[in-house]
């Protein structure tokens, strides 16, 4: 069955999520690639001091957008930001001691798990989601499409519905008042009434 309307607007939410997914993740491995140049020898440091610094407000920019659109599901660690806040430029991160250089890689390598997770349960959302499961995505949950009412339920609403109808003619009409007349003639006498019905 083709998927309803709400199902392709959450496959479409989820699309997106993990494009800038994607991007971010490709992002924060450049990010690592370029403070991993560094030391080397004969590399232009002024130019990956630039690069860096550009790199570091594209991640900036991206999570913001990226955590308000994956809502619940996003699941990176919760350091990744402060990793990046907190390398002002690759000089001063070369200028610690080599334990705190360790530190910073073994960090950038758990956000990056962390990043990894997220984005393969967006693609498991997102197959589930194409197979009509139930998923949420921020505030919507995919339903699947209903099949249409069954002929016996049909059928009895089409009888209530006649009902209703022939109350209402017998209540608000003249019609009605002319039907209710004659019941209260044809049988006023049974509550003990002492009418009689005229001679023919």
């Amino acid at each position: 069955m083709a998927p309803n309307k709400k199902q392709l607007k959450i496959i479409e939410m989820l699309e997106r999520s993990i494009q800038l997914t994607r991007e971010f993740m490709n992002d924060w491995l450049l990010f690592n690639q370029i403070l991993s140049a560094y030391p080397s020898p004969g590399v232009n440091k002024a130019q990956l001091e630039n690069q860096f610094l550009k790199i570091k407000s594209k991640l900036a920019l991206e999570h913001q957008v990226l955590k308000e659109s994956l809502g619940l599901d996003y699941k990176f660690d919760a350091n990744t930001m402060n990793i990046v806040s907190g390398a002002t430029n690759l000089e001063a991160i070369y200028s610690q001691s080599e334990v705190a250089i360790k530190k910073l890689q073994n960090e950038w390598h758990r956000s990056f798990i962390s990043i990894n997770e997220t984005l393969g349960a967006l693609e498991d959302k997102k197959v589930r989601a194409e197979a009509g499961e139930n998923v949420i995505v921020g505030n919507m949950i995919s339903q699947p499409q209903r099949q249409g009412m069954s002929k016996g339920t049909k059928q009895a609403l089409i009888i209530i519905g006649i009902i209703v109808v022939i109350i209402g003619i017998l209540m608000f009409t003249p019609i009605g008042a002319t039907y209710r007349d004659s019941f209260n003639q044809l049988f006023g006498t049974r509550g003990g009434s002492s009418q009689t019905l005229p001679a023919q």
